[in-house]
């Protein structure tokens, strides 16, 4: 498809075609066994098994293969994988590239399970995991690889803290090293484009924006040359990942108003965002597209725009139980987990944040706001009627 507006590809993409006969989006194929006309033909099809082939029904179908492709658009890469979650597509390249006696790197703000992932499975099958601070540069990062390093994980910006990292600079660092780039590029969605910033594997939880309606959970892993597809497919294939076609299909069609409710739900963000900015319960706020972010000039250079997901630091003389009673409050923000949905959340994020480098003071108890499809005024005067609960 040639490079056509961002809201047009996500309106085409994945699909037979306007001038095709039949259903506006691909059905779904459910199947476990494939059956093939003799047995050389079951034999080739077993060596196009990490192709868009069909095999057996762990490999994927044509719902799978319609998706693979937009997600492949979206991140602007050649191959993608689609796994059951967002954790999966964590777990999948990382153990593509690391084995025993192997050292990791990943950033001290990184999502909490794939931090988990690399302090219990990991360390117990001899892969060392370093956490770095997040906001180091090029010269920083080379000091901290080792002979043994493989791989250098990222995710910009850090899911509670909301850091920005120097993408390009870390890849040349690492690169320059034989290191494998991984990033969880979930807030960035198609705002930050990987592959031009020297990233190897690009990570997303589907569950969020492709989705867009909290009902399914999926993730992929979406590379940019043969190599790292090799490695990437076989590893999921040698694990079992696997996506239910009917997930696969809801994710389809989420997709095909994700850019409309992100360009929304960005605005409206960087709108409450601001809001916040100037009430007097509040000592920061962590949003990237905010001129007041202390990597906003990073984020000027390399997105585009931005997601609906960022941090609130309320002041000092606050407790994390007014937080509570704050968030408790609130009428239109959901109390839970995930986010990239149509609905607003709000959950206290201090108690939730482990760092291991010593760059986790923000000088009070924090808070973390999505902001869905609501109208913006009801949100504000919600979050208002919150704060003053707070005293």
């Amino acid at each position: 498809m040639t490079k056509h507006a961002f809201e047009t590809r996500m309106s085409h993409a994945g699909r037979a075609g306007t001038h095709v006969h039949g259903f506006v989006n691909p059905g779904v194929h459910r199947g476990s066994t494939v059956l093939f006309p003799n047995c050389e033909a079951r034999r080739e099809g077993g060596a196009k098994r990490y192709e868009q082939h069909m095999t057996y029904g762990t490999q994927g179908g044509p719902t799978h293969y319609a998706l693979e492709d937009v997600i492949s658009e979206i991140e602007g890469g050649t191959r993608t994988t689609i796994v059951g979650t967002g954790l999966a597509a964590v777990m999948v390249p990382l153990l593509a590239y690391l084995k025993s006696g192997d050292h990791c790197l990943m950033p001290d703000s990184v999502y909490g399970p794939a931090r988990n992932l690399a302090n219990t499975l990991m360390q117990g099958w001899g892969i060392e995991t370093e956490f770095y601070p997040p906001a180091i540069g090029e010269a920083e990062m080379a000091a901290l690889i080792r002979p043994n390093t493989k791989v250098v994980y990222t995710e910009s910006p850090g899911s509670h803290t909301f850091e920005l990292q120097d993408i390009p600079a870390l890849a040349r660092a690492a690169h320059a090293r034989g290191c494998k780039v991984l990033m969880d590029n979930t807030w960035g969605i198609h705002t930050f484009q990987p592959f031009r910033h020297g990233v190897d594997v690009s990570i997303q939880a589907l569950t969020k924006y492709v989705s867009g309606h909290s009902d399914i959970v999926l993730g992929s892993v979406c590379v940019n040359s043969e190599d790292d597809w090799q490695a990437v497919r076989s590893t999921a294939s040698l694990l079992g990942q696997f996506a239910s076609p009917d997930d696969v299909y809801l994710a389809l069609r989420g997709v095909r108003t994700m850019a409309l409710r992100l360009k929304h739900q960005f605005a409206a963000s960087l709108d409450v965002a601001s809001w916040f900015e100037a009430q007097p319960q509040v000592r920061a706020v962590l949003h990237p597209g905010l001129p007041s972010h202390p990597q906003h000039a990073l984020f000027r250079r390399d997105f585009t725009g931005g997601a609906s997901l960022f941090g609130v630091v309320f002041q000092p003389r606050y407790a994390i139980e007014d937080v509570f009673r704050f968030i408790d409050s609130l009428e239109f923000f959901g109390i839970g987990a995930s986010w990239g949905g149509f609905e607003s959340l709000a959950i206290p994020t201090t108690g939730f944040i482990t760092r291991s480098t010593g760059t986790g003071d923000f000088g009070g108890p924090m808070a973390r706001i999505h902001v869905g499809l609501e109208d913006v005024a009801d949100l504000k005067a919600d979050l208002a009627q919150g704060l003053a609960r707070m005293g």
